[in-house]
């Protein structure tokens, strides 16, 4: 198999959605991961309650300065973690950057920073009490998959264990039919693209029927349309960009993804749900199920994507 080469093409910054927790710490050494795989920007976010967050609570200067204080606290010990991923790059162009915001909500300060810095990406952490190597999605994660227009990264539990500098070695794409399939594909050669690693497409085949039905013609039927999705995923690579083709079977989504080979530097891309709006997010059921799962962090891409900035322009 031959894959893309790495330095062809720069992605956008990488902004991290930072908090003082386990999960932000997974966040950040992820982000750090990817935004040194693919030549980027770093950027560490805090988002605090904007000024008019409550009318019972009125703001108090003291405090508003004591949380700016501890953001920054918090913003430092994170650049502290990941600034071995970025031994020897310039700071200035590589980051890691502190941002502190202030807005209504979390998913929404990031979405406003994601656009202010040109970002490619939105990484977020899991939810306490998940476990290891998987994912549990908080209310920060689920409210910025319902709005935000950037690819949205999830990181599993226990990511913060991984070396930040490790580099990203497999994108595994999960491909369909539906709408948004062709801004999926795109995104996963130009992230292959940009860290060198290979690209291997994925079809799921499923039977979620009950145990007295015989599955056997089903399961038949629908491997061929896996088949026919690969293939037709595997015509609309562009010229001289190669990829591994699996299909993945199981009695469920899960059990299907339990059984692919999943590698420790590997990041799965899925698309989109189709009742979500266009350039909008929203996690589909196979989605949601293939998290139960999935032991490597995931990329959620919007069904159709705005233009990206180019190298050095800021949206």
């Amino acid at each position: 198999m031959t894959s893309p080469k790495g330095g062809a093409t720069r992605m956008g910054p990488v902004l991290v959605g930072y908090t003082a927790t386990d999960a932000g710490d997974d966040a950040a050494t992820l982000g750090a991961r990817l935004a040194a795989a693919t030549s980027a920007d770093l950027e560490l976010a805090v988002v605090l309650p904007a000024d008019d967050r409550s009318v019972i609570t009125p703001p108090d200067a003291g405090y508003d300065q004591y949380l700016r204080q501890q953001a920054d606290t918090w913003l430092g010990r994170a650049e502290e973690r990941v600034r071995e991923a970025f031994h020897g790059r310039d700071r200035d162009a590589g980051g890691p950057h502190r941002h502190v915001r202030y807005d209504e909500s979390f998913a929404a300060g990031l979405v406003a920073a994601g656009h202010e810095t040109g970002a490619s990406h939105i990484v977020v952490g899991a939810a306490n009490g998940g476990i290891r190597g998987r994912h549990r999605l908080g209310s920060v994660a689920n409210e910025l998959l319902h709005s935000s227009d950037l690819p949205v990264v999830l990181a599993p539990e226990g990511a913060r264990r991984t070396d930040p500098g490790a580099g990203i070695t497999r994108i595994t794409a999960a491909v369909g039919t539906r709408p948004g399939a062709d801004a999926l594909l795109e995104h996963a050669v130009a992230l292959a693209a940009a860290t060198g690693a290979e690209l291997r497409l994925l079809s799921l085949v499923t039977v979620d029927l009950p145990p007295s039905v015989d599955t056997g013609v089903i399961r038949l039927a629908g491997a061929a349309h896996a088949e026919e999705v690969l293939d037709t995923a595997r015509r609309a690579l562009p010229d001289g960009i190669d990829a591994e083709a699996v299909v993945g079977t199981g009695d469920s989504i899960e059990d299907a993804v339990s059984h692919i080979g999943w590698e420790p530097g590997e990041i799965a891309l899925v698309g989109s749900s189709r009742l979500a709006q266009p350039r909008r997010l929203f996690l589909g059921s196979t989605a949601a199920k293939m998290l139960h799962e999935l032991p490597v962090p995931m990329i959620v891409v919007p069904r159709t994507r705005a233009r990206q900035p180019q190298e050095g322009e800021r949206r």
